[in-house]
């Protein structure tokens, strides 16, 4: 399948390219698995970048290149200006520029307690302990986590959210361009996951770093995402904004996806003759729609 991008735009140097991209595993055995078979992206440096596709896709495969997990076996991966087919790759640095935070993040966490855990990035790259220090109590205070409220305290004491802003301050700690989290939100109940969210904006914004998201769930993409890539059959279908992937509902759904909600509640809306725009993505824009379609005040929606 043809990679289809919808819209355009002069686009910079991208920090991570991915080129036809195949990948196997178990060649040559009864056992023989394809996972990959022509994958193209790019990202930008500052972007949010959501990868979604249906199970089996091979989204997690393509994710696992990115900090040389996996080596491209056909194709090409170039992250930071480093091609991952290069023998003589700095693996030890690729990984400390590109953090990963997988679906259960609190099964990264092994130390006994929450500073420790935190710390053991920088210091198996051999920091000093002042420069560890810093590095941990910034990154606590990056997720949320107060350093003298929490730096003492057990780990696995901590709720799921709590553990999962551990995890990824140990990452931020060795203070990456890239993080590349894989289902950001499983897990959470609706006030954390929507604090987790925030937060995921917050390290692009104020720190500046690209983040990449691996997702099932519509809502986090449309809520968090600058563009997506669809993924189906191993394979890139489509690129675009959220408004541009998801304004394609029919075609969404033949690849066995979703669309938000109030994406869902507008399109069914146009499909019975209102004349409301189909492509919005937030419930604050949805309400402000119905109320110019149907001709009512904020007065009359608060009674």
């Amino acid at each position: 399948m043809p990679l289809t991008a919808v819209g355009g735009g002069e686009l910079m140097t991208p920090v991570l390219r991915v080129e036809d991209l195949h990948h196997t595993y178990l060649p040559g055995t009864p056992f023989e698995a394809v996972s990959l078979q022509g994958v193209n992206m790019e990202v930008q440096e500052g972007e949010i970048v959501a990868i979604i596709g249906p199970t089996g896709s091979g989204k997690s495969t393509l994710i696992q290149h990115f900090n040389g997990l996996i080596s491209p076996q056909r194709g090409s991966v170039t992250v930071l200006g480093q091609d991952l087919r290069d023998h003589d790759l700095d693996i030890k640095r690729l990984r400390r520029q590109v953090g990963m935070i997988f679906q259960t993040p609190e099964q990264q966490l092994f130390e006994q307690y929450v500073g420790d855990d935190i710390a053991f990035g920088p210091r198996n790259f051999g920091l000093d302990a002042a420069e560890v220090r810093q590095r941990v109590k910034r990154a606590m205070e990056m997720v949320g986590l107060g350093f003298e409220d929490f730096k003492d305290r057990l780990t696995f004491s901590l709720s799921g959210g709590e553990m999962r802003k551990v995890a990824i301050a140990g990452v931020l700690a060795l203070e990456p361009r890239i993080l590349v989290f894989d289902e950001p939100t499983s897990g959470l109940d609706p006030a954390t996951a929507s604090e987790f969210l925030a937060k995921i904006r917050e390290l692009r914004d104020l720190e500046k770093v690209t983040i990449i998201i691996v997702s099932h769930n519509m809502e986090s993409v449309a809520q968090l995402a600058d563009r997506i890539y669809v993924i189906v059959q191993g394979q890139s279908v489509l690129e675009g904004t959220p408004q541009q992937i998801f304004s394609q509902s029919d075609q969404i759904r033949d690849y066995g996806l979703d669309t938000p909600q109030v994406t869902q509640v507008m399109q069914g809306l146009r499909s019975c003759g209102r004349p409301v725009r189909a492509d919005l993505l937030s419930v604050r824009e949805a309400e402000e729609e119905i109320c110019r379609c149907f001709d009512l005040t904020e007065r009359q929606v608060d009674h």
